[in-house]
This record gives structure tokens, C-alpha cells and sequence, in this order.
């Protein structure tokens, strides 16, 4: 055992203690990242998953500059949109079937390639229909976050609190994907050519999916129970959560195109991107925040509790908006209703997890992931029509239903288990 050294400091004998001292507990986050293959799968999942959040904006930017329609470019992101919720179940599937990197990487590929047809058909002045067809084909991208979510699962399995922490990182990297993902965009195409958004993003997700699903020891392994368990769709409790999925994806939908028109009434279009940013931000915090601290009781106890937070909070951007009428307030609320959001989320996908039969994670996955595309669709269509023929701030009234609606149906699936 190390003894105390004596020195002198002046007129006084001083002793040091060399005793080591303990080494100090990682954090939540740190402990996840000691399995071995975790680093390097995160990674190559950040890099595919920064795409998301480029690609439709990137089309957008593309589109107008080279036919100066917005109806046209709106109609070809939508077509996708759409693609995506009927093929992504389907991909899934044979994830979970076949194993992530014998599907993800020919499927992502499929999609890089559907990217780059736009653009050659763009810059050739291709007949609009190809477009469609173009864009459509990117529909087999494959779900990078429930594929992540996956290997979580099964490298922590039974370890409930460390899975939650996964799950919070993961929410939290969504927000920030989206968040830097459309900025990342316009910047790449009005500094570079508007074509260098697609392209970028294309590249960024061939080279993530291919380091991810390279990390072979942490991928989970295919479950013979597929073929005998039943489709997550009929598995209890799972179509209430779905239908919620639905009415989030309205709220962030309708959020962002009322926002949009709210800034552009305001005199200060170019100001949404960074009040949008905002929310992000503020879900991404409470995200990890969330993940650090893990709450007691069940997922389906806490879940009511969370989406009534996020009703309350989504009223926030609606009295900023309608009684102030200044955009730096609509800033400061939307930055803490965001802060809701990532924790409701993180609780309905644990759920999600739970109830997902089997080997079958993947497609459990995507079904809620498609419920927040088609919900966000629906959400921008009626948030437009709100702030066209009513008013901007009035617009701020849809996220506000959506949000209780998703409360009444969690609500009453509390009270029917």
C-alpha cells in the first residue's frame, strides 16, 4: 500500500498523498460504447442516416432551379414520400428475414441509383414523368434507424435502463440529422450547383451503409421465428401506437409548413430554417437528457404522461404566434416545445420495441416510421391550407389537435389494458 511523502513548503512539513484514487464511473453514453463494434456501426449510421434530412430539400432546390415550378417539385418529393411508406414495411421484412447486410446494402444502392436518375434527368431536361419514376425508386432506401435501434436491442438485451439510453441517443440523432441535414443541403446547392445536394447526400449514404453493415459482429442475428410468429401489424397494442405515430407525424408536418408561412408573413422567409432549427435543438437536449435519466416504471405508464407534455408544450408556438405576433417569440416557444418531443418519442418507439413480435424489429420499426411519413404529409397538406385561408398564426392550431388527438388514443389505450 503506498505510504504519504513528506515535503516542505517554508517552515512547514506538508505530507502527499500518492494513494490512486478509484477510477471514475463512465456515464450512460460512454457505457454504451464499450461493446466492442458499437463506435464503428454508429458511425457509418450517422453518415447514412445525414441524408434523411437532405434529400428532399436538395430535389426541391434541384427542380426549381432547373423548370421554376414549386408544384412540380412538391409533387415529385410527395410521390416519394409516398413510395417510401409502401415499399419501407416490405424492405424491413427482408431485413429481418435475410440479415441487414445481405438486403441494405443492394437496397441502398437501388436508392442511390434512383437519385442519381434524377439528376440526369433533370440536368437533361427530361419529360417530367421521369421524375416521378426517378424519385420513386429511392423508396427502397432502407430504414438506417430502426436498423440501428435493432442492434441495440440485441446487444442489450434485458438491460432495460442501457437500452433506454440507446434508444434517447438515437432519438437525439435524429434530431440532429434532420436538423443539419436541410441546412447542409441549401448550403451545397447555392454554394456549389444545385445538383451537389443529391449528390452529396448519395454518397454519404452508400459510404455509411456500407461501414455500418460491415460491423458483422453486432448485427443481429435472423430469427427462425419469422416464418412462424405473426406481422407486428396484428400483434397487441401495436395498431393504437401506430395511429399516434400518425397523428405525430401531423404535428411535426404541419409545424414546419406553418412556420414557414408564419416567417414568410412576418417579411423574414430565410429565418424559418433557423426558429425550425430551434425545435430541433431543443428535442435533441431533452433527448439525451432523457437518456441519462432513467425514469421509473414502465414504458406504457410513462407514455400518456409524455404525450400530454408534448399537448401542453405544442400550445406554446400558437399563443407566441396569435397574442405577440413577433418571430423571436415564436422562437423561444417552439425551442421549448421541442423539448417534449424527443422523450414521447423515445418512450413510443421503447414500446414499439416490446410489442414488435420476435425477429420481426426491423418491420415493427418501419411501420411507426411510416406512420410519422404518411402523418407528416398529412399534416403539411392541412397546415397549408390553414395558413392560406385563415391565417398564419391560426395555422398553429393544427399541431395543437394533432398532438391531443394522439393524447385522447393514448389515453384511452391506457385505459382499455
Amino acid at each position: 500500500m503506498p505510504q504519504p511523502m513528506f515535503t516542505t513548503t517554508g517552515d512547514m512539513l506538508v505530507a502527499v498523498d500518492f494513494t490512486p484514487r478509484p477510477p471514475r464511473t463512465p456515464g450512460p453514453y460512454r457505457r454504451l460504447f464499450t461493446h466492442p463494434g458499437t463506435r464503428a456501426f454508429t458511425v457509418g449510421n450517422l453518415l447514412a442516416r445525414l441524408p434523411m434530412g437532405m434529400f428532399s430539400v436538395s430535389a426541391v432546390v434541384m427542380i426549381v432551379a432547373a423548370r421554376d415550378s414549386y408544384a412540380l417539385a412538391g409533387a415529385v418529393t410527395a410521390t416519394g414520400l409516398a413510395a417510401t411508406a409502401l415499399v419501407a414495411p416490405w424492405t424491413a421484412r427482408l431485413v429481418d428475414r435475410y440479415g441487414q447486410a445481405r438486403v441494405a446494402v443492394p437496397a441502398t444502392l437501388l436508392a442511390a441509383l434512383g437519385s442519381l436518375a434524377l439528376v440526369l434527368c433533370v440536368h437533361r431536361g427530361a419529360p417530367a414523368w421521369t421524375l416521378f419514376v426517378a424519385y420513386a425508386a429511392t423508396a427502397t432506401t432502407p430504414n438506417i434507424g430502426g436498423m440501428s435501434r435493432a442492434r441495440w436491442a440485441h446487444l442489450l438485451k434485458g438491460d432495460d435502463k442501457a437500452l433506454h439510453t440507446a434508444n434517447s441517443f438515437e432519438q437525439a440523432a435524429d434530431e440532429l440529422c434532420f436538423m443539419l441535414g436541410p441546412v447542409l443541403a441549401v448550403l451545397l446547392c447555392s454554394a456549389l450547383a444545385p445538383q451537389a445536394g443529391t449528390l452529396v447526400g448519395v454518397g454519404l449514404l452508400v459510404t455509411g451503409m456500407l461501414v455500418f453493415t460491415a460491423q458483422r459482429s453486432t448485427e443481429p442475428p435472423v430469427s427462425r421465428a419469422l416464418d412462424r410468429g405473426r406481422a407486428p401489424l396484428r400483434a397487441p397494442g401495436i395498431r393504437p401506437l401506430l395511429v399516434i405515430c400518425l397523428a405525430m407525424g401531423a404535428v411535426f408536418g404541419s409545424m414546419e409548413v406553418v412556420t414557414i408561412a408564419y416567417a414568410d408573413a412576418q417579411g423574414h422567409p430565410a429565418a424559418a430554417g433557423v426558429v425550425l432549427a430551434l425545435q430541433a435543438a431543443g428535442s435533441c437536449a431533452a433527448g439525451l437528457l432523457y437518456g441519462a435519466w432513467k425514469p421509473a416504471g414502465p414504458a406504457e405508464h410513462r407514455y400518456p404522461w409524455c404525450v400530454a407534455a408534448m399537448t401542453a408544450l405544442m400550445a406554446l408556438p400558437l399563443l407566441a404566434a396569435s397574442l405577440t405576433g413577433s418571430l423571436l417569440a415564436l422562437a423561444g416557444a417552439l425551442l421549448l416545445a421541442g423539448m417534449a418531443t424527443a422523450p414521447t418519442m423515445v418512450t413510443g418507439m421503447t414500446l414499439v420495441q416490446e410489442r414488435t413480435p420476435e425477429g420481426r424489429i426491423n418491420e415493427g420499426m418501419t411501420l411507426a416510421v411510416t406512420g410519422l411519413l404518411g402523418g407528416i404529409a398529412a399534416g403539411s397538406a392541412i397546415g397549408g391550407w390553414m395558413s392560406e385561408h385563415a391565417s398564419a398564426p391560426a395555422g398553429f392550431g393544427v399541431p395543437v389537435t394533432a398532438a391531443a388527438v394522439a393524447l385522447m388514443i393514448s389515453l384511452v389505450g391506457a385505459v382499455r389494458r
